[in-house]
């Protein structure tokens, strides 16, 4: 495994479209130390078009797409944003965002770094409790972070060092002009006295707010912002010392864990042995909930154990009897006709079934809560704090100022901590026990009553004729999408739940998230929705993955039926340059073209997302008696040998974060083109954990990996952190038709296929140790 570094922002000239020396505004806060905010960020560029012999009106997402209107919706609250020096010289910053290993506290402290000209060691980035009045500031999704971040924090680290220059002058009396900042020390030229920031924190400080102006660096200039940085919080998290939700050791707050229905949203009827299980050992409460029965006790064995002993009738589901066949034949019936053929032309024609597939992260639903009469307190990892604190609130009737919502660190989450499920779930147990609780949802919980990627198909045609795309039209259909996060607050999240907002709100996204970077003349790509009755959100990418493969399979049937190399025909038919340089890159880098044996092959696909580009080659080994282990003994499945990546990202803060986020998003490509999708049968899913949910293993991940980071070519970043998902799942499954001979149509494409896959029962019995049941169903 590899990857490949490119010369440093510092070493290119700035882009036309960069920072360059605008002036910014910012504030100096009112405090007893000095604290700065940033007020203004970066204008949305609407990227360029090239010519074409049958060229495509850009669409919606290439104009302005979501992540523009995330970044837009956050400016008005940017100077509510702020950074604060401490008397040891510390810079604190709380990130209005959520870390769920996706490394953005690491480039927040990289920018705050780079302006204040301060050591990366010197800066601690804490994650901020929801805050109502930061509105849509307080968001983490879209792959938005950095790029909405990236000009605020370097405004109010700029000031901060201006007002640092400011008050050394004054204690050193000497001309501004004469001192110079250097790894939180500033030193005169003309004595060569120095003041650390520390020793200058309170002088620096303002008893009053007011608004300054800054010069930010140019590109040029960057010590730190571009360079190859490991993680502020790796040590904590390879010794064990990273602390998660349930690792905050939080006053009376005991475990607690819920017995759920065996369907999708099943309702409680009655409990037969309440006061049985009451009396079970470590156990302190048994109640009703929402969303079945909630007990708590000394251990979460205990709590294991007693939620297998409870005998519970249950009332039907949403989602009652519905099986694979059942939401496969609603989605086609729901399906937009596609526009009639001009018999002159010769079109390809295909429809693709992708299955539900689940967004469980490592870390399963939990949190941490204490609510009293008259307050409540909240700890979870929440990409959508605001939004949780509101709702929970109003369930609880209490004022919003009354419930304190802290944001922990997340193992993982792929979309799935943009619900407050767990948090509000740990809340109503709190209440109707009247103590704090550390929820935690058993892993089958996840599996089985979690959120989930929805299932939807794609039907695509292409029309050409003389060596030229005319038309391509694109009809996705999928269960509904639960988009009610909002825009990371309540009155958009409550908009996004009613009968037709939520349809709304999926349109939108859809709308400003599809695009083609192909010159395939006439295009139209439009969503329908189907289905409510199912727990879903927005897994990593949301439609991307789907969209895009379902895209790129047409785009090599294309290439094929016109006698052309799959690669030079995409090559053709690109709009940009950009997307043009990273599909050379791994075709070059990836030796397109090599000569392969008979049932491998190489795939090749791209994909342009926030402002960003990715191009993916990847190689597969189909061969029976050549791809490795054997689940079970009689079959081997495909194994992908070999991917490389080329990501061009803007500029790239920190290029080994964004490695490692090309890495999670090939693994997840792989997962969900090969082998990860959920069995819906009778209302519920039948995967039950990881022994049978086969995301990308061992015998499946590609000892060759190489990822090359592209020279910056703007001068702001772009998103990234779902980015190569897309790319991987389509490079991954054109491999695989180009090995086999046949496009695949169904996905993931073992779904149906001999893997081993044994559903877990639904009661097993219990365990004989009381841990034993961690990572089986109940």
């Amino acid at each position: 495994m590899g990857a490949r570094r490119h010369p440093q922002p510092q070493d290119a000239a700035p882009a036309a479209d960069g920072i360059g020396r605008r002036r910014f505004l910012g504030y100096v806060v009112a405090a007893s130390t000095l604290t700065v905010a940033a007020e203004l960020g970066e204008a949305v560029l609407a990227p360029a078009r090239a010519a074409a012999v049958v060229p495509s009106v850009p669409g919606p997402a290439e104009i302005y797409d979501l992540n523009d209107m995330l970044t837009h919706a956050a400016l008005p609250t940017a100077n509510l944003i702020t950074i604060r020096i401490d008397p040891d010289g510390i810079a604190s910053f709380a990130l209005p965002r959520a870390e769920v290993g996706q490394g953005i506290t690491t480039s927040s402290a990289m920018l705050v770094a780079e302006e204040l000209d301060l050591p990366l060691d010197k800066v601690r980035v804490t994650l901020a409790e929801a805050r109502p009045e930061l509105l849509f500031n307080q968001l983490t999704g879209g792959s938005n972070t950095t790029i909405s971040t990236f000009t605020p924090i370097r405004v109010a680290a700029a000031v901060a060092r201006g007002r640092l220059l400011e008050a050394a002058a004054l204690e050193l009396g000497e001309a501004l002009g004469t001192l110079t900042a250097k790894a939180g020390i500033i030193t005169s030229s003309v004595s060569g006295k120095s003041l650390t920031y520390g020793k200058l924190a309170e002088k620096a400080a303002s008893v009053t707010t007011s608004q300054v102006s800054v010069t930010l660096k140019e590109p040029s200039e960057f010590k730190v912002i571009g360079t190859a940085q490991r993680r502020v919080d790796a040590l904590e998290a390879v010794t064990g010392r990273k602390k998660f939700a349930m690792d905050l050791q939080v006053p009376g707050a005991l475990p607690a864990m819920v017995c759920r229905p065996p369907t999708i949203n099943g309702t409680v009827r009655s409990v037969d042995n309440l006061d049985e299980v009451r009396a079970m050992p470590g156990i302190t409460d048994v109640v009703r909930i929402s969303t079945g029965v909630a007990v708590r006790g000394r251990t979460f064995g205990q709590c294991i154990d007693a939620v297998r002993a409870l005998k519970v009738t249950w009332g039907p589901g949403t989602a009652e009897g519905a099986s694979d066949d059942t939401v496969r034949e609603e989605l086609r019936k729901a399906e937009l006709p596609l526009p009639a053929l001009d018999l002159l032309t010769k079109a390809v024609d295909a429809r693709f079934t992708f299955h539900f597939a689940s967004n469980s992260a490592l870390e399963t639903n939990c949190a941490v809560a204490d609510v009293r009469k008259d307050s409540a307190e909240i700890w979870a990892s929440l990409k959508s704090p605001i939004t949780a604190q509101e709702q929970i609130a109003l369930t609880l009737g209490l004022p919003v100022t009354a419930v304190k919502v802290h944001v922990t660190e997340g193992g993982g989450s792929f979309g799935r901590k943009l619900f407050h499920d767990g948090a509000a779930e740990a809340a109503e147990i709190s209440r109707a026990t009247g103590k704090p609780v550390r929820l935690m949802w058993h892993r089958t919980d996840d599996f089985r009553q979690g959120r989930t990627h929805p299932m939807s198909t794609s039907r695509v045609r292409a029309t050409y004729a003389l060596g030229q795309v005319l038309t391509y039209d694109q009809h996705h259909t999928s269960v509904a999408t639960d988009f009610g996060h909002g825009v990371g607050e309540i009155i958009t999240s409550e908009a996004a739940r009613l009968p037709v907002g939520d349809l709304t709100f999926s349109e939108t996204i859809f709308t400003l998230t599809q695009q083609t970077p192909y010159n395939f003349g006439v295009v139209t790509q439009l969503l329908a929705e189907t289905d409510k009755g199912f727990h879903t959100g927005s897994m990593r990418n949301i439609y991307s993955p789907n969209v895009r493969c379902a895209q790129e399979l047409v785009v090599d049937e294309l290439a094929k039926r016109m006698g052309k190399d799959p690669y030079r025909f995409r090559r053709a038919f690109l709009k940009d340059d950009r997307a043009r340089a990273v599909l050379d890159k791994v075709a070059e880098v990836g030796s397109w073209g090599r000569s392969m044996p008979a049932g491998t092959a190489q795939g090749i696909a791209l994909h342009p997302e926030y402002h960003a580009y990715v191009a993916v080659l990847a190689e597969i080994d189909c061969r029976p008696e050549t791809t490795g282990r054997k689940v079970p003994d009689a079959y081997t499945g495909p194994r992908v040998t070999k991917v490389v990546c080329a990501v061009d990202a803007g500029l790239a803060v920190n290029p080994r974060g964004l490695q490692a986020q090309m890495m999670g998003g090939i693994m997840d490509g792989i997962a969900i083109t090969l082998s990860s999708g959920l069995h819906l049968a009778g209302g519920h899913f039948l995967e039950g954990s990881w022994d049978n949910y086969f995301y990308t293993r061992q015998w499946n991940t590609p000892p060759e990996l190489e990822i090359v980071v592209m020279p910056p070519t703007t001068g702001k970043p772009g998103g990234a952190g779902e980015l190569a998902v897309a790319g991987a799942m389509a490079a991954v499954a054109c491999a695989y038709g180009r090995a086999t001979g046949t496009m695949p149509t169904t996905f993931p494409i073992n779904h149906d296929g001999p893997l081993g896959f044994e559903p877990l029962p639904t009661s097993p019995p219990i365990p004989a140790s009381p841990t034993d049941g961690l990572s089986r169903a109940y």
